[in-house]
């Protein structure tokens, strides 16, 4: 439901009573509202009659010029009742009650609001779980529940009414870094991968159909059941395995692990863990180390496989399973394995997934594969997802519609496009990070410097070059108690200098992306091309040798791959340009509205 701008500014702003979370304050937290609040007879029973919001936070002690807060967010109908449950009952069954009840400095926010009913405070609840857990200088967040709602009477109220709350509640400049503003969390990573985000209905759907799966499975006790997750980049499938392993990894009668075969995805489940306190460092693995440490004796009850495209599927240096593919490993090492599979985001020969395994791993999956078809990534209209998916896809370049809702455009120059990205970026516009992005076709290795002398790789053309990846160091390692190496590639300030891969921004969203498509993309007769002799991708175009012993190329199907990924980075913005003079002119042409024939 859209809400109209009357009915926006019709919605008041909220109540926020605030209070030592002590018991004696609590044996007395009606009087103290009443004092708060004298002859208010209305606010009074919206805090104490009503339900309520509340967070209870405690600020431990400081290291490396960083607070540190332990944060509780609770919704009750009873707020007195409630909070001295939590003071005299609850430390005797949970240490981190306990914690809170021991501290001197804890503290609580009561948050009232004469809209609230019970279905939009816990969305409330369920909201402010993903915004604290987004906050650097919480180090340990507690809820216990994912508490988001489906549709309600106010539920067009939710987000301008959460809105009101969260910037309120940051007014108070003590509690600034509790709170700080809404853009500058809702453009990180681990943000957009909460457990916290609400599903949509085909999620919800997805979620609802899995957990059964995933009950009964374990209730008959076998090993290597197995459910898939399917669909193309964009389609929240992140978001969906992220809800449901936090939902399976809080129950302490179960273990579950969660595995991703990307260093920038695994340090955001790790900070995800380790803030809501369902795990440890052996919570989140990559997957090689799954397989050495557990075996068919030791089996772990779920595992998590997010991106299961970039699992191995022969063995190399640093993979010696028993088998030749990592997923069939991991079947042998879990009673369920929920995997999320996507063959257009396959990377590299050693993912190419044989036609054998791939017919074994549907057998498994049986009817236990779920197709999730909605774009969430993307916020642009059905004919600009169109045109990206035909320029990729079907290979053709059609003329680029007329979008308000998306900037699409082609630079003659990579420089300017580099700025352009950079402005987007510095500017923030709300929506989060900008980043420049290129097709592997550039030369690249960690291991040595450039033969020529020089300090960086880099993506060149012409005068214009911009240093790879992962190469530029920060001058500083924190800033505002941010602890850059926590963070991923795109998150870090100083990668703004940088250009990126497909290996550091697969499965991350950027507000504008700037894509430098190298000479392995073409445009001959009409039609988009891959050339592999182009590519600096080695993983990409090397043979891969079959298990019959036959040596087979997958380049073009890879780079493929690779110009998709790239393409559907971008929530907001897509910038292009390209290096071979006739996919430039085509685009230049589309650009202009004309078909390039």
């Amino acid at each position: 439901m859209i809400m109209s701008k009357k009915t926006k500014d019709n919605i008041k702003d909220p109540l926020i009573f605030e209070t030592a979370y002590r018991r004696d304050t609590a044996a007395h937290l009606d009087e103290e509202i009443e004092k708060r609040y004298p002859g208010k007879y209305h606010e009074q029973e919206l805090l104490t009659e009503y339900p309520t919001v509340y967070i209870i936070d405690n600020q431990g002690k400081q290291s490396n010029y960083k607070e540190d807060y332990t944060v509780y967010v609770g919704e009750t109908i009873d707020i007195q009742r409630r909070t001295l449950e939590h003071l005299d009952a609850d430390p005797e069954t949970r240490q981190d009650w306990e914690e809170l009840r021991n501290a001197k400095n804890a503290h609580m926010f009561v948050i009232g609001h004469e809209h609230f009913n019970k279905s939009l405070a816990l969305d409330i609840e369920n909201r402010m779980m993903q915004y604290l857990s987004s906050v650097d200088v919480i180090s340990k967040l507690n809820n216990r529940r994912e508490n988001a709602q489906r549709k309600y009477y106010t539920s067009d109220e939710f987000i301008p009414i959460f809105n009101r709350i969260w910037d309120k509640l940051g007014e108070n400049k003590k509690y600034h870094n509790l709170f700080p503003p809404r853009r500058i969390l809702e453009k990180s990573a681990i943000f957009k991968a909460s457990p916290f985000n609400k599903l949509t209905d085909e999620q919800a759907m997805a979620k609802r159909k899995i957990l059964k799966t995933v009950e009964q499975a374990l209730a008959t006790d076998q090993t290597g059941q197995l459910v898939l997750v399917t669909g193309e980049a964009g389609a929240g499938k992140t978001v969906l395995m992220s809800n449901i392993f936090y939902e399976l990894a809080k129950q302490d009668h179960l273990n579950a692990v969660m595995m991703v075969n990307h260093p920038q995805q695994v340090k955001v489940y790790r900070q995800i863990v380790k803030k809501l306190g369902v795990g440890d460092d052996e919570t989140v693995v990559k997957p090689t180390h799954f397989i050495n440490k557990y075996d068919e004796d030791h089996k772990v009850d779920v595992a998590f496989i997010d991106e299961a495209h970039l699992l191995w599927t022969k063995r190399n240096q640093g993979y010696y399973g028993h088998g030749d593919n990592q997923l069939l490993d991991i079947l042998q090492r879990a009673k369920v394995v929920l995997a999320v599979y996507d063959h257009k985001q396959v990377l590299t020969a050693d993912e190419i997934m044989e036609n054998e395994d791939w017919q074994q791993i549907k057998r498994l999956a049986g009817d236990k594969v779920i197709r999730l078809k909605n774009q969430m990534r993307i916020a642009a209209s059905d004919e600009t997802i169109r045109w990206i998916r035909d320029f990729i896809d079907q290979r053709r370049i059609f003329p680029i519609p007329q979008d308000d809702k998306y900037d699409l455009q082609v630079f003659d120059d990579p420089k300017e496009m580099q700025e352009a990205i950079a402005k987007f970026n510095a500017e923030d516009h709300g929506h989060g990070i900008s980043r420049m992005v290129a097709t592997f076709d550039w030369e690249y290795s960690s291991n040595r410097k450039p033969k020529d002398g020089s300090d960086y790789w880099c993506v060149s053309e012409g005068a214009w070059s911009m240093p790879w990846n992962l190469q530029l160091k920060s001058s500083q390692k924190q800033q505002n108690g941010v602890n850059y190496d926590e963070l991923s590639w795109a998150e870090q300030p100083h990668t703004i200098k940088e250009i990126g891969s497909t290996y550091t921004v697969q499965g991350f969203d950027l507000n504008h992306v700037g894509v430098v498509i190298g000479p392995s993309v073409k445009y001959r007769d009409g039609k988009v091309i891959f050339d592999p002799s182009a590519s600096a991708n080695k993983k990409a175009v090397q043979r891969r040798t079959m298990k019959d012993n036959s040596k087979q190329r997958f380049g073009e199907q890879l780079l493929h791959n690779e110009l998709n990924v790239l393409l559907t980075r971008g929530v907001h913005g897509l910038y292009l340009h390209a290096v071979d003079p006739q996919l430039q002119a085509a685009l230049k042409r589309a650009a202009l509205g004309q078909r390039h024939n």
